[in-house]
């Protein structure tokens, strides 16, 4: 069973609180990826056994590596609180001196770096679940196909989310190293998602 720790569901349950205006989009996504591999992997495990199916090994691969996603995805929401949290605390620092303005530019430096590789890893992940949920298109229990669908749409708003994120977080980040680091990782996320689904409609 996948289990996931109290402060993963705070982050989720962040995101619904009218108080916190902190808490947005890189958080749900990760979530929404989380809930599309959970119905991924529920899908596998209510195919076993099924007249016309493949082995049972094949569902349980994609089960447990659905199982694993759901996990890694829902702390990836926290991570991705936990990284936004970082970047305004940054900028609370003071400034009046020349070795706290250092400071304070080398921690926004830093956070920024970490919120936008945090997104780019939380679609590293829904790709994958993705990919998991193609793979189970091929032989599924058809009773199950409207679960199918919703985990497949899921994963695929929330990689849509992760990739606006990293977007929107590169412009700050300064180094030019971290930055085309992690612009090359987007393209190429970009891309692999592109062709798996040009994969599906062809």
């Amino acid at each position: 069973m996948t289990k996931w720790t109290e402060e993963d569901v705070a982050a989720f349950l962040k995101v619904m609180d009218p108080k916190d205006d902190r808490t947005g989009g890189g958080t749900a996504s990760a979530v929404a990826g989380a809930m599309g591999a959970g119905l991924v992997g529920m899908v596998a495990r209510v195919s076993i056994g099924k007249e016309g199916m493949e082995p049972e090994n094949f569902y349980r691969e994609i089960d447990g590596a659905a199982q694993d996603l759901t996990a890694r995805l829902m702390a990836g929401g926290r991570e991705d609180a936990e990284a936004f949290g970082a970047v305004m605390r940054a900028y609370t620092l003071p400034k009046c001196t020349e070795e706290e303005k250092a400071e304070r530019s080398k921690r926004i430096r830093l956070a920024m770096i970490g919120a936008t590789k945090v997104p780019v890893e939380n679609g590293e992940r829904c790709l994958e679940v993705l990919r998991l949920g193609r793979r189970l298109e091929k032989a599924y229990n058809e009773n199950a196909a409207s679960d199918l669908a919703v985990g497949m749409s899921l994963a695929r708003s929330a990689l849509e989310g992760c990739l606006a994120n990293v977007e929107i977080n590169l412009s700050s980040v300064k180094d030019e190293d971290a930055r085309a680091e992690l612009s090359a990782r987007a393209v190429e996320l970009r891309t692999a998602y592109r062709d798996l689904e040009g994969e599906r409609d062809g």
